[in-house]
């Protein structure tokens, strides 16, 4: 027993070394068994009511390709209303359906869709505040501004939107084929979100934003997809499913779509007599009857312009008691420099 007991001058030494530097305490571990503790870390707060069930792997090929998808779609309303239409791909998150539904206006085009073999139903939803202006460009207005109107969709005016609906299925079928076969359709629209249900309210659904801008007038496209509707799929959704979702050849029947809708349009067509130069004084000085006199013969033919591009030469006369003009040579585009400078 008198081994174990210390003598006064180890004691000593022993607090004169704890007053002159003091030991860090003993690790939780040595005493309690528990784990070692670790330096303080970054703690990044979790959200229960929005867990992130997509990978960021799937929201980028995600976004890569509706990133695709809104450049030909952004071409097709163009052709449909022959005005220049800018579509673009403004996020692509993950929230809550009643997140997504809270966040649309009321009342508004919710259309519930249909995507063969995805299993329950996809949402598209237009504001009102692009599709009004839309319809009305449809309608041969849009040169004015119009009113933003804060109502249901009539009969006609939901027979219009259907092309547009169609329009944007047939592109997002189209950029989807490289990562699944889908059938498209509209099953039914409704004007207020809040009578559709298509997935509990706390379920995560994938958002995809497109901001449409027409002349000055801009609004939202929202395509919304519910999480359980690409689980299955969620493996395809990698970078080699839609890398080869491009540019590439136009079908014959984008083609012929393309060409009818652009045989429509109206173009400016200018016959240009001649050219010459007076002075500002002959100018001013011109009455009716007066005679301006040019270089160019009267028996050369005259200068046919399309939009300021020159297109034809021609023969100007008169038919039934009108002014015309007979076409005698198509100019070649290789040409057109040159036409240009032997009409100056």
């Amino acid at each position: 027993m008198s081994e174990d007991v210390l003598s006064q001058a180890e004691v000593e030494s022993l607090l004169s070394a704890l007053e002159t530097n003091k030991p860090a305490a003993p690790p939780p571990s040595s005493q309690s068994g528990g784990a070692p503790r670790r330096g303080r870390e970054k703690v990044t707060p979790y959200d229960f009511k929005r867990p992130e069930r997509v990978g960021k792997e799937q929201m980028r090929a995600l976004q890569t390709l509706h990133e695709g998808f809104g450049r030909n779609f952004s071409a097709a309303m163009s052709a449909l209303l022959r005005s220049i239409v800018e579509v673009k791909l403004t996020s692509v998150d993950q929230l809550t359906y009643s997140e997504f539904v809270f966040s649309l206006e009321n009342p508004t085009c919710f259309n519930l869709l249909e995507a063969q073999p995805l299993e329950g139903h996809l949402i598209l939803d237009i504001s009102p505040s692009v599709l009004y202006p839309i319809i009305d460009r449809l309608l041969g207005g849009g040169r004015e501004p119009t009113q933003v109107q804060r109502r249901p969709l009539t009969e006609i005016e939901l027979r219009l939107v259907s092309r547009i609906t169609s329009l944007f299925l047939d592109e997002l079928r189209h950029a989807w084929e490289n990562v699944l076969a889908l059938d498209l359709k509209v099953v039914r629209v409704e004007s207020n979100p809040h009578l559709v249900q298509i997935v509990p309210p706390n379920e995560v659904v994938v958002l995809i934003s497109f901001e449409l801008t027409l002349g000055d007038v801009r609004g939202m496209m929202n395509l919304c997809i519910p999480y359980n509707a690409i689980e299955r799929i969620s493996s395809k959704l990698t970078a080699n499913s839609w890398i080869s979702y491009g540019r590439g050849t136009g079908s014959p029947e984008s083609r012929m779509r393309l060409e009818n809708n652009l045989q429509g349009s109206l173009v400016e067509m200018v016959v240009e007599l001649a050219r010459t130069k007076i002075t500002a004084r002959d100018l001013i000085g011109l009455r009716v009857g007066d005679v301006i006199t040019t270089e160019k013969d009267v028996q050369l033919p005259a200068m046919v312009y399309v939009e300021g591009v020159p297109k034809f030469r021609a023969r100007v006369g008169a038919l039934k008691g009108h002014k015309a003009i007979c076409v005698e040579e198509v100019l070649d585009p290789p040409e057109d420099s040159n036409d240009t400078e032997d009409a100056a």
